[in-house]
């Protein structure tokens, strides 16, 4: 079922893509594998207590606000695949890293965007602090959350074990992930905002 979910949702996502022009802009091919590139130490970085409960930073609200919903989802599948090649996760898991630690996270991180753009007063600040720096904070609360319910369901780890050894860790991580996010959202739409897919200069910035 989770295999299912998770390879139906990959394949919805790849199917929508523009392949074609993506093919042609080679500056969007390089941001899609940079950005994949790049959260591969960002997510060797992990702690943990106990085997099979580490923790790490995500940085796929950054993601899913440069690339888009679609393009986020599979690169960050690409980041995962390169995790689990290097011994880091294990493949028997894949199925429910991809579920519940890409397309849980980045969906929801495109969500919260696509709430704000729609509901919230278009301005910058309102991009970089609740799309970005809020969002991403929410974002590693949610995945988090939604994998230590799998732990317990699949009766890997008791409720116990799991709130004492791995949900203790996450206030820890809540502020520097925003942080992460937040930064790195800020230096690029000052800096690259044409590489954001999700940020508009007519809407966070003529005539404000």
């Amino acid at each position: 079922m989770i295999w299912t979910m998770a390879v139906a949702t990959l394949v919805l996502a790849a199917w929508r893509v523009n392949w074609p022009a993506l093919m042609e802009d080679k500056q969007r091919q390089h941001l899609c594998f940079g950005g994949a590139i790049a959260l591969v130490p960002l997510w060797m970085l992990q702690a943990g207590i106990r085997d099979g409960q580490e923790i790490h930073f995500l940085g796929l609200t950054t993601l899913a606000l440069m690339l888009g919903w679609r393009l986020g989802l599979l690169m960050a599948t690409l980041t995962l695949v390169l995790i689990t090649a290097f011994g880091f996760e294990t493949w028997p898991e894949f199925g429910v890293n991809v579920l519940l630690g890409v397309i849980l996270p980045v969906s929801f991180s495109y969500f919260i965007f696509l709430l704000t753009y729609s509901y919230l007063y278009r301005h910058l600040f309102v991009y970089i602090f609740v799309a970005g720096f809020f969002n991403a904070a929410l974002t590693i609360a949610v995945k988090t959350a939604a994998l230590a319910g799998y732990m317990v369901w699949s009766g890997d780890y008791s409720w116990a074990m799991v709130q004492n050894d791995y949900l203790t860790i996450l206030p820890l991580l809540l502020f520097p992930e925003a942080l992460l996010n937040g930064m790195a959202i800020t230096l690029l739409v000052v800096f690259r905002p044409q590489w954001m897919c999700t940020f508009y200069d007519r809407d966070y910035l003529i005539n404000k």
